[in-house]
């Protein structure tokens, strides 16, 4: 069983940057690919980033690729999402996710097995 916890998450100004955390507890955090969601007030779940276990390869939505960065500390069990350049539309709710039947780098939520709760990232004009 995996558990994870998001922190980080505020309130910021367009342009601002903020890191989010990802902790997680269970045994096999360090084999398992990780990823960041997002969903806004209205819409669908989106992919934000994710990574392989060894963080050597990531993928990234089309909105966030130059803005954020996610990264990976397995010795630590923490996920992260480094978000800079932010913009209003990035306001969400931003929650890490974990694999365990899977060991690929994937956009689609069902392909993850465990969530957190999220955390609030809010981005004023």
């Amino acid at each position: 069983q995996v558990q994870l916890v998001e922190t980080g998450g505020g309130l910021v100004q367009a342009g601002g940057s903020l890191r989010l955390s990802c902790a997680a507890t269970g045994p096999t955090f360090s084999t398992s690919t990780m990823g960041w969601f997002r969903q806004a007030p209205g819409k669908e779940r989106e992919f934000v980033a994710a990574l392989d276990w060894s963080g050597r390869t990531t993928d990234y939505a089309n909105s966030v690729k130059g803005r954020f960065t996610i990264s990976r500390d397995n010795a630590k069990n923490i996920v992260y999402l480094q978000m800079n350049g932010l913009k209003p539309e990035d306001t969400a709710i931003y929650s890490c996710a974990a694999q365990a039947r899977l060991r690929i780098v994937a956009t689609d939520p069902w392909k993850y097995d465990y969530w957190g709760r999220g955390t609030q990232v809010t981005v004023s004009p």
